[in-house]
């Protein structure tokens, strides 16, 4: 276009579309009605600025006739009428886009094929769930779903508006076709269809913590190494820790170096999970966290200290990238590229380690965006973690359990 303030119809695409995803669902479903007008900034346009502009405008108003026309059927320029030179003539006004099946059109396929969806998926909706509240937000919500998903939820979400035993766990519904790890993924959609607060599942088999025992008094005088602790159980370690080192690598854990009145614990990923409930964790206290120099790392670390087990970290700041960069990697194990991303919210990092994390999402990072914490030899994390303690901790044993395989009490002074 060359008028200025005259909108362009690829202005007009983008509008259409916009309104399409804040009101789809809505209008389609009644809840609301399509709002058809889109203003073409002309209002302006009058006097000496209409003059100005009306060799360009004169063009342009005979450019949207022309794409109106392609346009088809439901759309319309709405003319405004102004005088120049004494004679009344006609500049695009307005576009009308007379229904939500006309802009589904102008917006492409993708849209077309997101109302026929929607229209199917409300006729089911309204006669297998005539009670249900909000319809445009479960169209919404399922949006994604394909027809095989959906028709899932819908049978999963009537089994459980229907009466039915109580006291099961996700893998023991018998809903045919559903797996526990697709009933964890869509829980909340089967909550709200079947109009429940909750489903009220037993969480299922207890969370369980794979740990190596590292005091070399306890190995010496032949303990075992390796140990489970399960959560919710009695808590039974060998002897009460004064250091534990949660590690997300296993390799790391299972072969750490020997620590005096050391553990070290295998992460479990994104969670703190079951490590979190073991109160010789939380009470221990030295307690390191060591995982990857990546985001994914230190989002971990964040979550961990947010879960209450307050965590100081190992190998997870700028100065440990620059000592061990050269372990630096740019694909994950299955080969994808590591890319940028925005930030989460970490605001439990320390300052150091959230230095590292910023300018590991940054677009304009050009180095490794992870390192490794297996390439990192064993022998120096564990002279970290002994330099870290006083002199006094570091040479005393282990602290035996006040009963067989298990402990109470406070940590240590």
């Amino acid at each position: 276009m060359r008028t200025p303030g005259l909108r362009t119809p690829d202005w007009l695409l983008a509008q259409v579309t916009s309104r399409l995803k804040g009101c789809w669902a809505d209008v389609l479903t009644g809840r609301a009605d399509w709002r058809s007008r889109f203003d073409l900034g002309t209002s302006q346009l009058r006097g000496a600025r209409l003059k100005e502009a009306w060799s360009g405008l004169h063009l342009d108003t005979l450019d949207w006739r022309d794409w109106v026309a392609e346009a088809g059927d439901g759309v319309e320029l709405v003319p405004r009428r102004v005088s120049y030179e004494r004679s009344a003539q006609e500049i695009p006004g307005a576009a009308v886009v007379e229904d939500l099946d006309v802009a589904a059109r102008l917006a492409g396929a993708e849209w077309t094929g997101r109302l026929a969806r929607g229209r199917s998926r409300s006729r089911t909706l309204g006669a297998r769930f005539p009670d249900l509240a909000d319809v445009p937000a479960m169209l919404r919500a399922t949006d994604g779903y394909s027809d095989v998903d959906f028709e899932l939820l819908c049978r999963t979400a009537a089994w459980f508006a229907a009466p039915h035993p109580t006291g099961l766990t996700a893998r023991q519904v018998p809903v045919e076709g559903m797996g526990s790890k697709w009933l964890d993924a869509h829980q909340a959609d089967v909550r709200r269809l079947a109009g429940m607060e909750s489903l009220d599942l037993e969480r299922g088999r207890p969370r369980r913590v794979h740990l190596t025992y590292l005091d070399p008094g306890h190995l010496e005088g032949g303990g075992r190494r390796h140990d489970v602790a399960t959560e919710g159980d009695v808590d039974s370690v060998a002897y009460r820790p004064r250091v534990v080192l949660v590690s997300e690598n296993r390799d790391s854990a299972q072969l750490f170096p020997t620590i005096e009145g050391g553990i070290a614990i295998e992460g479990e990923g994104r969670g703190a999970g079951a490590i979190a409930s073991l109160p010789w964790v939380t009470e221990a206290p030295w307690l390191f966290y060591w995982g990857d120099m990546d985001a994914d790392g230190l989002e971990i670390l964040h979550g961990f200290r947010a879960a209450g087990v307050p965590v100081r970290s190992l190998f997870m700041d700028m100065a440990a990238y620059e000592r061990w960069e050269r372990y630096g990697v740019d694909h994950d194990h299955g080969g994808r590229a590591l890319k940028a991303r925005a930030p989460r919210d970490v605001a439990l990092l320390e300052p150091a380690e959230h230095e590292l994390y910023l300018a590991l999402c940054s677009p304009e990072w050009t180095r490794h965006r992870r390192i490794e914490q297996e390439r990192i030899p064993l022998e120096d994390a564990a002279a970290v973690i002994r330099d870290a303690q006083p002199a006094r901790v570091r040479s005393g044993p282990a602290a035996p359990c006040s009963a067989p395989r298990c402990w109470s009490g406070p940590p240590p002074s």
